[in-house]
């Protein structure tokens, strides 16, 4: 029988970061047990006003138990008049797992939203270490 070495605490912290960091424009803060991200995916701006659709993330290390808790979410914000955009959206859910492409292409800018990749990553990178994945539902 073969038994799955499981990384320490902070190894499995370091890849998570560098996991993270692997997507361009993601801002993090971490601590020993925790990793927080948000990454603006969609950014539209004209005279009268502006959208902005950001993912977040929180990543929380239980080392006693080995169990990664992760959780995510995505915010739109709007101010004034947002200009006009051509949105195309592809949601598939599997029990509580949602995943949601988003691509906004408008005067303005846009941008694309990939909810759910960082759940995808993280889980495979918790697994990889022997580390217990538990998805949160807000």
């Amino acid at each position: 029988m073969v038994t799955l070495s499981t990384l320490s605490q902070a190894e499995l912290l370091s890849q998570l970061l560098a996991v993270a960091t692997a997507n361009s424009g993601t801002a993090l803060t971490a601590t020993d047990s925790t990793i927080t991200g948000t990454l603006t995916a969609i950014k539209a701006k004209w005279i009268l006003g502006g959208r902005k659709v950001t993912s977040n993330f929180r990543c929380t290390l239980d080392p006693a138990n080995h169990e990664a808790h992760f959780r995510e979410s995505a915010m739109e914000s709007s101010w004034g008049l947002p200009p006009p955009t051509f949105t195309v959206e592809t949601t598939s859910q599997f029990g509580s797992r949602v995943n949601t492409t988003r691509t906004d292409t408008g005067v303005g800018g846009g941008g694309k939203l990939e909810f759910g990749k960082f759940r995808e990553d993280f889980e495979r990178v918790v697994q990889d270490a022997g580390w217990k994945f538990v998805y949160e539902i807000a």
